[in-house]
């Protein structure tokens, strides 16, 4: 059977053309999940894993990108990521590329925010030709907010001072909670029905993603595009941008700005730049929305044949070593550690001390042992030269010269026990108890012996 040549893949084309093919047909993605394995090496990328109740995924976020990210990352936490779907070709894993990431509850809204905002936009809601230039002398404005809020007493006040010939009328509603948004269409609905001002302007102060929410409503958005009354948006703070402001004809920044903009004052130039600026940004924003899609299209044609991809793909199997190395190395000295401990308890062990305090105390136990043994002997033999002395004394000649005995030897020390062993003339030492006689041998007779003193 013969095999052909282009059929036959390498791991590493499988893995490439994997990556080509996930890269190009998901395209980037929304991801909700739980935060684990988070680690960050020194090169300043991030490596986690996502994970839900079921399944997991690896997920990388480069430094470049992580950067913007206004928190640090922790394990256990939930979140939500945009990025784009790739492969780890040296491994063959598929892995989430991070591009921006944020909490999970205000990621939520934010995307949400983006879809409502990307479906309007197709809708056409936002298409700057449907905004109504706003009325060149206006004699009455609709005031549609809270009657007790902080933005109703700043546009007073700016319209008092401005011009205070404009007269106000205000539809009160609710403008944050549940149902504010359906509140909220219903002053509007009904200042259209009443057609007695010249321009409404919706407006409420500054608050947190939750508290605007009620003007991010799909039903708010298509009430202000149907209004035949020109509707200027001035919700929140200058930064706060809510879908009410992309619908409206006009977003003012702030509820006085929004004031501003519809009182009459002698730059009456500026009012009509502020209008066309106005209308610009919209467009603009419009233009932005239509040529980001082929932006994120040319974005990923480019990453197939991107060498920065490529790098990234380097780095992360850089940063997967040294961490395996860091995890090596960390292992290697704990065991050199461990070793280091035991040849330090051996050596205690065996140390010359140790054995010189044995040696010491073995031979103090031994000079104690010398010692008794000594005293023993030296008091054994004490006794035993008593006794010898008294066996001694006992047979000794001096016991019997003290009892009024003699000793006689002839001139060669020989003890003369009988008359045989001497001649006439033979000299002869007698020891008595106090001193010694010389005596000269004159006469031997059986009965006893002469001596003749010298």
């Amino acid at each position: 059977m013969q095999i052909p040549k282009n059929t036959v893949y390498t791991v590493s084309r499988l893995n490439g053309e994997v990556r080509q093919l996930l890269e190009g047909q998901l395209g980037k993605i929304w991801l909700n999940g739980e935060i684990s394995n988070f680690s960050s090496p020194s090169s300043g990328h991030w490596y986690l894993t996502l994970k839900d109740h079921y399944s997991q995924i690896r997920c990388a976020m480069f430094k470049g990108r992580n950067q913007s990210v206004s928190f640090k990352p922790v394990n256990g936490q939930q979140v939500l990521v945009k990025g784009a779907i790739s492969v780890y070709e040296p491994r063959g894993d598929y892995q989430l590329l991070i591009e921006s990431m944020l909490p999970a509850g205000e990621g939520l809204l934010a995307q949400q925010f983006e879809t409502l905002k990307l479906k309007l936009a197709a809708q056409g809601l936002f298409a700057a030709d449907t905004k109504r230039a706003l009325p060149k002398n206006i004699q009455r404005i609709g005031v549609i907010t809270s009657p007790t809020g902080a933005a109703i007493r700043d546009v007073l006040h700016v319209l008092a001072r401005r011009d205070p010939s404009i007269e106000i009328i205000i539809y009160p509603t609710q403008v944050q909670g549940d149902n504010a948004d359906h509140h909220i269409c219903q002053a509007i609905n009904i200042a259209n029905q009443r057609l007695e001002v010249d321009v409404l302007l919706l407006t409420r102060g500054g608050g947190s993603l939750e508290d605007l929410w009620c003007f991010n409503s799909e039903a708010l958005a298509h009430t202000i595009y149907n209004s035949a009354l020109p509707i200027v948006s001035a919700v929140g703070h200058e930064i706060d941008t809510t879908i009410s402001d992309y619908v409206a004809d006009i977003r003012a920044p702030t509820p006085s700005a929004g004031a501003e903009l519809l009182s009459q004052d002698r730059a009456a130039k500026a009012h009509t730049l502020a209008a066309v600026q106005s209308r610009l940004q919209q467009a603009a924003k419009h233009y932005q929305l239509k040529t980001e899609q082929r932006l994120r299209t040319l974005e990923h044609r480019l990453q197939r044949h991107e060498p920065k991809r490529r790098m990234q793909q380097l780095t992360q199997r850089f940063d997967e070593l040294q961490l395996r190395l860091n995890a090596a190395l960390s292992e290697r000295l704990h065991r050199l550690s461990r070793r280091q401990q035991s040849l330090s308890n051996r050596l205690e062990q065996q140390s010359p001390k140790h054995k010189l305090m044995l040696e010491a105390s073995r031979v103090e136990y031994l000079a104690n042992r010398l010692q008794t043994a000594m005293h023993d002997t030296l008091s054994h033999n004490e006794q035993r030269i008593k006794y010898a002395a008294h066996q001694l004394d006992t047979v000794s000649p001096l016991a019997t010269l003290s009892r009024g005995y003699s000793i006689t030897t002839d001139a060669h020390d020989h003890i003369i026990d009988s008359i045989d062993k001497l001649e006439v003339g033979d000299r002869l030492q007698t020891r008595l108890r106090h001193g010694q006689v010389t005596s000269t041998v004159t006469h031997i007779s059986p009965i006893e012996l002469t001596k003749a003193a010298t």
